[in-house]
């Protein structure tokens, strides 16, 4: 029995390795993303930030307030409009991702102790500028307005030494936990390079069932007497073998490499990786089972691979999706995973925690494996 299943799971091999353009998607696919990907992020932190300044006021106060902006970290003066109108043609033809409108009589009104407002505008059209420039100028308006309300007090007669100590009683500090630096590159790229590996894995496991009772070869196991659970098993363990041999120079790349945070133990991540592949594999297998020729097989596979990230809940909240969506996204193993690699990557959350993703792994796979055995039952 044993000496069957390891020459299927030869045979296996072999047809993967023999197949150049599988080979080549499963070798190079994955790694082409992770230096894709880490290029693309290489910079990290999104600096020099095009942003305009509209002085509308012309006055010593508004000149000194285009100087300490200009002083701002990650933010970029590349435009100084002359007016509210063309400020707005800029953001609008992508010249400058965020602007600053300094009004007519700022200095004026800040002389008098009036109120008056410095207006911040950021293009939202593009989500990862809009998050980066937004605290960009959250920390801008949060240091000058304390400057001003120093200036303030001052006007109106308290000495400079008191009104300095009147803004520094409460001081408010924000930080960020692990990812201190809000480093983009260590939040995505992984996840990215890690889609593409996930993709080509269930392509690859579409073809599992059809690939074989579509063929010749299907007759000639049942003439030798090879029952389909030991020659599925072992095609399947073929399969999963090589999808983790391919991720080890992903993951070579990534934490040894390229050195991104990976605060859990590497034999962790691997287990929980080759858990995930498991269920990965019986999806694909389901999928495999339910289709007619190897056609369908692959769009069934490239249904499900291509949104699953999208719906994983890892780049926008699976809270915030609709109910329906988060029934779907909870089915499919993609979901778990990503948002399991997000916890062991950053914080290490123990066994304890992620023993609750290797068991909808388990489930998952189980059931798909389940009803992919009843289906070649009653079609074959």
């Amino acid at each position: 029995m044993l000496s069957q299943c390891l020459a299927i799971a030869r045979r296996e091999f072999f047809f993967i390795w023999r197949d150049k353009d599988l080979r080549y998607i499963l070798l190079f696919g994955p790694l082409l993303g992770l230096l894709i990907f880490y290029g693309t992020y290489s910079h990290q932190v999104l600096k020099d930030i095009p942003t305009a300044i509209a002085d509308l006021d012309r006055s010593r106060a508004s000149q000194e307030l285009v100087k300490n902006i200009r002083g701002a970290e990650n933010l970029k003066i590349t435009a100084y409009p002359e007016s509210y109108d063309e400020l707005e043609d800029l953001i609008k033809k992508g010249t400058v991702v965020a602007g600053v409108v300094i009004p007519e009589n700022y200095g004026k009104d800040l002389s008098l102790s009036r109120q008056t407002r410095v207006e911040m505008i950021v293009d939202g059209s593009n989500m990862i500028y809009a998050t980066n420039a937004t605290s960009a100028m959250l920390s801008v308006s949060h240091t000058l307005s304390a400057q001003t309300g120093v200036k303030t007090l001052v006007a109106r007669g308290i000495a400079p030494a008191q009104a300095a100590a009147a803004y520094q009683s409460a001081e408010f500090r924000e930080e960020a936990w692990f990812n201190p630096t809000l480093n983009y590159a260590y939040f995505v790229v992984l996840a990215l390079a890690l889609n593409i590996w996930q993709q080509c894995c269930t392509l690859t496991a579409c073809m599992t069932i059809v690939g074989e009772t579509g063929a010749a070869s299907w007759y000639q196991f049942k003439s030798l007497g090879i029952s389909r659970l030991r020659l599925f098993i072992s095609k399947s363990a073929a399969q999963i073998i090589t999808f983790m041999a391919v991720a080890l120079p992903v993951f070579f790349l990534a934490f040894a490499v390229f050195k991104l945070p990976l605060r859990c133990g590497f034999l962790l991540f691997f287990l929980f990786s080759l858990a995930f592949a498991t269920a990965l594999h019986s999806v694909g297998t389901l999928a495999s089972s339910i289709a007619w020729d190897p056609v369908n097989a692959a769009r069934f596979g490239m249904i499900i691979a291509l949104p699953s990230f999208l719906v994983s809940g890892y780049t926008y909240p699976l809270e915030s999706m609709p109910g329906c969506l988060q029934i779907i996204a909870k089915i499919l193993p993609q979901t778990w995973y990503f948002q399991g690699i997000n916890l062991l990557a950053f914080k290490d959350p123990g066994w304890a925690f992620m023993s609750q993703y290797f068991l909808a792994f388990l489930i998952i796979a189980a059931v798909c494996y389940t009803v992919s055995a009843v289906i070649v039952a009653r079609r074959t």
